[in-house]
């Protein structure tokens, strides 16, 4: 079992850096304590190993289903570090509008129209960082 939980982990980390970048899991990394280790291993095995390496949809689409129920589930800083992953899955800001338009339909109007600013603040941030020739 911890040989394929080992498993698990390689692909659930290889996978998180391919969608979040390296900067983003390197941060993590770093700022992992004691505390929150069980629970880095576990989104890195479950949410990345085990989903978001599954065959069955693409890196894009499985972004805009991300985004959808986080920006329906009120769950802001995961929308924008979502929205970030976006130049990394193919998802394009005009895809994440669409989605964001069914999260007004089906959770709400509140919860798309936060999400829909969170998507504006951070589309802006990543293009003032590109003016500077910074990555983000």
């Amino acid at each position: 079992m911890a040989d394929t939980d080992d498993r698990r982990h390689a692909e659930g980390m290889r996978t998180r850096r391919a969608v979040l970048g390296d900067a983003h899991v390197d941060r993590a990394e770093a700022n992992r304590t004691e505390f929150d280790t069980d629970f880095q291993r576990f989104i890195t095995e479950g949410a990345w190993g085990s989903v978001w390496s599954r065959p069955g949809l693409t890196r894009r689409e499985r972004s805009l289903i991300t985004i959808a129920l986080l920006a329906a589930g009120g769950h802001h800083e995961e929308v924008a570090m979502h929205v970030r992953a976006t130049r990394n899955t193919g998802a394009s800001a005009e895809d994440v509008k669409e989605a964001l338009l069914h999260v007004a339909v089906y959770a709400g109007v509140p919860a798309a129209n936060s999400a829909f600013r969170i998507a504006k603040e951070t589309y802006a941030a990543l293009a003032a960082a590109e003016r500077k020739g910074e990555a983000r």
